[in-house]
């Protein structure tokens, strides 16, 4: 979310100074919260950590917000920034993911594992999609193999996410555990070649190897979350193995 505030705040006009100082307000404000966690551990007191969700989750609300009405002033034309409205809605869609989750956690719901399963790899799929789209916009158009390759991503995505949204509507029950291994599965190789992709592309920004108007922060930013995915990936996996067993 800090650096989602961050992004955004390089992509106002020098004359947006109300939304370029909300945008800061909202670095400091998770930055402090992030100092906060640094001083908690395994020790550290169940409500403690509850109360400590709730300021997360309403932190995270509050730049949901924000995010909210950049895009509507984007979308009405009463602004024009070099943030794109994808990418807007986009870091505004993820606030509220990490909103939902903390007040999920706070209140002990879970939801049952194949509905689990099909909702977050929608969720991350759309993601990865976005990524790839931003990715090749973002790249100076004489890097014409990355931005080929950036498409190509885009579309790998696109369809597997609606598969994703196919088998949603579909609601597979627990007993089709073989069906959701190979949907992981599937997910799980395009995933690590876009992971290896933006790794790739990280590397050479950071080195000056490329052309782009991609910040390293912003490169490292995308890299992450593709590597988080797979983590959850990973998790949901060893649920449907120990199920199977």
């Amino acid at each position: 979310m800090k650096e989602h505030a961050f992004f955004l705040s390089l992509g106002f006009t020098v004359d947006q100074t109300q939304l370029i100082k909300e945008a800061r307000h909202y670095i400091a404000v998770f930055e402090r919260i992030e100092e906060q966690i640094s001083d908690y551990n395994e020790m550290t007191d169940p409500g403690v950590i509850r109360q400590l969700n709730i300021q997360v989750y309403q932190a995270a609300a509050s730049i949901w917000a924000y995010k909210r009405k950049v895009l509507g002033l984007i979308l009405r034309c009463e602004i024009v920034s070099n943030n794109m409205p994808l990418l807007v809605d986009h870091t505004s869609r993820e606030a509220a993911y990490f909103a939902k989750r903390l007040k999920e956690l706070n209140e002990g719901k879970l939801k049952p594992l194949p509905e689990a399963i099909i909702k977050e790899n929608v969720f991350f799929l759309k993601i990865m999609a976005d990524h790839s789209k931003f990715i090749g916009h973002l790249l100076d158009p004489s890097e014409r193999k990355l931005v080929d390759q950036a498409r190509e991503f885009s579309n790998d995505f696109d369809q597997l996410l609606f598969q994703a949204q196919d088998l949603d509507h579909m609601r597979p029950q627990s007993e089709t555990v073989p069906l959701l291994d190979q949907f992981l599965d599937q997910n799980r190789v395009s995933v690590v070649s876009l992971r290896d992709f933006k790794k790739t592309a990280r590397d050479l920004i950071e080195a000056c190897k490329i052309k782009s108007s991609i910040p390293t922060l912003l490169a490292d930013h995308v890299y992450r979350e593709a590597d988080h995915f797979l983590h959850i990936i990973d998790a949901f996996d060893e649920h449907l193995t120990a199920i199977k067993k």
